[in-house]
């Protein structure tokens, strides 16, 4: 075969070349404008998997000391003139108590408000809360500095407290308190603050318990000193475990009571609450006695005393029948109540 010769300068390498530094030079400098002009020509591509996101910083670690020494701390400026900027005049011994306007202010939308048209530097002109006992109030401070209170025997005060300033969590608390302590002397007056605020499962607990101890109940001051709307769910109760015959002179006691205070007439006081006693329980001389007895002081109206003298001479059919012929709980058994409702069971 013809032998074939190539050029010198392609036999030698490159690093032996005598134009090598200088070539090397040019070549990488033409390389490097090759590859600006192909990062200008065309953007780099990107890929389809997401980047993964950057590194999160670690987050505050929050710690907690002890609650105790924290929660001492406050109640010790509780009613304390220490750094007070608020003075309260309260209750009917109009008793000083010391506080602190920042504290009320975030804690309760009632100071916050109350408190927000207090202006000037110093100690304020007292501010009178007349209808809130000095016990009741320094209860409900004390939850607000430390979001505890003791609660004993004025707890019905603090929770009248509770509801009016729109303290919610304080409210539950005393409730729950007056549901675990309620007895016979308490039970009446919880009843009360219950109607009276719209608590309902407060009235539930309460009515059940009169139900089951009611001639205990009948007899306490607290019963004599209900309103008429607190008085009427007990009068329409089935459950009640009385006779109608002492029921009627509870009635007549608690109206008694409520004229004297109100000024009023014992009827006049007495017509809201006495259609729901159940005269047609009583046996014929029980209602004439009750009828001589109101003549001498007006309790029932006279139609009501006709209606139940209609029961006992029909004794049979629809006219006799009703919820104001209904035995109760307590109903004690008469000859004509065969001719009425099936006794409660």
């Amino acid at each position: 075969m013809p032998e074939t010769t190539m050029p010198l300068s392609e036999l030698t390498p490159p690093h032996l070349s005598p134009h090598s530094g200088k070539d090397r030079a040019a070549t990488s400098q033409t390389n490097q404008t090759h590859r600006q002009q192909a990062s200008w020509a065309a953007p780099p591509a990107y890929s389809s998997t997401p980047l993964p996101p950057p590194p999160m910083e670690p987050p505050g670690l929050v710690v907690h000391g002890a609650v105790a020494p924290f929660s001492t701390a406050l109640r010790s400026l509780v009613n304390n003139p220490l750094y007070s900027d608020v003075r309260f005049v309260v209750g009917q011994e109009r008793q000083e108590v010391f506080a602190h306007r920042c504290l009320l202010a975030c804690r309760c939308n009632f100071f916050q408000r109350l408190l927000g048209s207090e202006m000037g530097p110093g100690v304020p002109s007292p501010v009178v809360l007349s209808t809130v006992p000095a016990e009741a109030f320094l209860a409900v401070l004390e939850f607000l500095y430390t979001n505890s209170a003791k609660l004993h025997h004025s707890v019905l005060e603090v929770l009248t407290a509770a509801v009016e300033y729109g303290l919610e969590e304080l409210r539950e608390l005393c409730l729950e308190f007056v549901v675990k302590v309620l007895d016979v002397e308490l039970v009446c007056e919880a009843l009360q603050v219950a109607v009276t605020f719209g608590l309902g499962s407060l009235q539930e607990r309460c009515v059940a318990f009169i139900e089951a101890h009611s001639q205990e109940a009948l007899r306490t001051r607290g019963f004599l000193e209900l309103s008429a709307p607190a008085l009427l769910p007990l009068l329409r109760s089935d459950k009640l475990c009385v006779d109608e015959a002492e029921l009627v002179l509870a009635a007549r006691s608690w109206a008694r009571v409520g004229a004297a205070v109100l000024e009023r007439p014992v009827a006049e006081v007495a017509a809201p609450v006495v259609r729901e006693l159940r005269l047609a329980l009583l046996a014929p001389a029980e209602l004439s006695a009750l009828e001589e007895q109101n003549r001498r002081e007006p309790l029932i109206p006279v139609e009501q005393i006709v209606e139940a003298w209609k029961c006992h001479a029909l004794r049979r059919g629809d006219a006799a029948r009703g919820a104001l012929c209904r035995r109760r709980r307590g109903t004690l058994p008469r000859e004509h109540h065969r001719f009425l409702d099936p006794p409660f069971k």
